[in-house]
């Protein structure tokens, strides 16, 4: 089916299921145009009172195009830790637990229990680390909720 040039309204879709399976047969949505037809038939029944055949009809083309979408859409990037930031800026820049230590001007030992998560960051420290890898300060503060 292509892309319908007018609009579709409520009122001129059927109450019957096999009604609406002769207007629009749902089907996997593989494109653009599938995903489109049938956003425009959700789209007219939205909102309005419907039969129990259009309830079911609706929700499974709702149920086709949440498919396409999440096969589909990017997907939002998780955000990353202070502690993976760290670990990964660490290894990028070649430095290892002794080298953090270093650089936070600490005991060899507390770089090593800070990469082991035995031990948090401290604000100065955090300071350090985004001064020497110019990033945020924000990225090595891990808020809750």
């Amino acid at each position: 089916m292509k892309k319908s040039i007018r609009q579709i309204r409520f009122a001129d879709l059927p109450d019957d299921y096999a009604g609406l399976c002769r207007r629009h047969l749902p089907r996997p949505i593989r494109d653009r145009v599938d995903y489109q037809n049938t956003t425009e038939i959700t789209d007219a029944m939205a909102g309005h009172d419907l039969t129990p055949d259009q309830e079911d009809y609706f929700d499974l083309l709702c149920s086709l195009i949440e498919d396409y979408d999440r096969a589909n859409l990017p997907r939002p990037a998780r955000k990353i830790t202070g502690f993976a930031a760290l670990r990964h800026l660490l290894e990028e820049n070649g430095m290892t637990a002794a080298d953090l230590a270093r650089l936070l001007d600490v005991h060899r030992t507390l770089g090593a229990m800070i990469l082991r998560g035995e031990r948090q960051l401290t604000l100065a420290h955090v300071r350090t680390l985004a001064e020497r890898f110019k990033v945020s300060a924000d990225l090595f503060i891990d808020r809750l909720g």
